[in-house]
């Protein structure tokens, strides 16, 4: 327990730098490899699925049994266990990344609409170069509620239950996604199961960010109203997860999010989430930012109270 406040801190002072070693970048190096040697051997879209599959596989078992390993070898020497494991949590939550990456775009958007278009593109798979700022708004809002369910609460909540080796094969799980889990032609078959994976682990969490976000944000938000959009809305995206943070978000903020954006030329037709009772403004940004965080200290508040009961 004291590990996981101490990463949660860390996480909240330095977030990632980006110069320090990430088990996530090794992550990604990791399927890359796997990516580009099965399509070099895979001849039709059969083998590209099975392919995909494969590389879920694979990257589960060693995702979770390397970092069980480690812990488990240095169980007998109690600070560098407590070291290590403290590390291995704090990589896996990327709230003050996402601050940072939000707040860059929001101090962008006062200097120039092509400073925010560049500082979006790092975050998201939408097409940036001809987004106004209503839309830059739009994504980054919607990539900062979706990222609380990825990048904060199922993390937690995975090492919650099963320690640092569940919450790494989570982040494994959740990277196979953001680099496979699309549905163009390039990536349908091979990502189909990566995809299909994520859908699954993020079951549980997303919902639970959702409510999260919407207790967390009593007295202060539209708790109402964002219990509401997120309950109506659920099931206005092509994921069956990414509606219950964004559809909170959009109730308790009043605001409309989704519709249509372009990936790689093509334009991807999305339902809308959420009413347009008012105009996106920069400052919402800043907004789903908090409610990240409130969301966050909830889930550990909860978390604390359960882990009291228990002992």
């Amino acid at each position: 327990m004291i590990d996981l406040l101490i990463a949660i801190a860390l996480d909240l002072i330095i977030g990632d730098p980006y110069s320090f070693p990430h088990p996530v970048k090794l992550m990604g190096k990791i399927i890359s490899f796997e990516e580009k040697l099965l399509r070099k051997i895979s001849k039709s879209n059969e083998q590209l699925l099975i392919s995909g599959f494969f590389i879920v596989f694979v990257n589960i078992i060693l995702s979770f049994s390397i970092p069980y390993g480690i812990l488990y070898l240095l169980k007998p020497y109690k600070i560098i266990y407590h070291v290590v494991n403290t590390y291995l949590i704090y990589t896996c939550i990327a709230a003050r990344c996402l601050q940072d990456e939000a707040l860059k775009i929001y101090k962008a958007l006062g200097k120039s609409i092509e400073d925010a278009r560049y500082s979006l593109s790092f975050i998201v798979g939408r097409q940036t170069s001809h987004l106004d700022e209503s839309e830059i708004v739009r994504a980054t809002v919607e990539t900062v509620a979706e990222n609380t369910s990825d990048g904060v609460i199922a993390p937690l909540f995975y090492i919650a239950i099963g320690g640092v080796p569940l919450g790494m094969m989570y982040k494994m799980i959740n990277t196979m996604d953001s680099m496979l889990g699309y549905i163009d032609e390039k990536f349908k078959f091979i990502g189909f199961f990566p995809a299909k994976t994520d859908d699954v682990f993020n079951f549980v969490p997303a919902r639970l960010t959702g409510i999260l976000m919407n207790l967390s944000s009593a007295f202060k938000y539209d708790i109402k109203n964002g219990f509401k959009i997120m309950i109506r809305d659920r099931k206005n995206h092509k994921s069956p997860n990414c509606a219950y943070p964004e559809g909170a978000v959009a109730g308790l903020l009043n605001v409309q999010l989704g519709g249509d954006n372009i990936y790689f030329g093509k334009v991807v037709k999305k339902p809308k989430i959420g009413d347009k009772v008012r105009e996106l403004s920069r400052e919402d940004i800043k907004k789903t930012v908090e409610i990240m965080y409130r969301a966050e200290i909830l889930f550990l508040l909860v978390y604390l109270i359960i882990k009291g009961v228990l002992l």
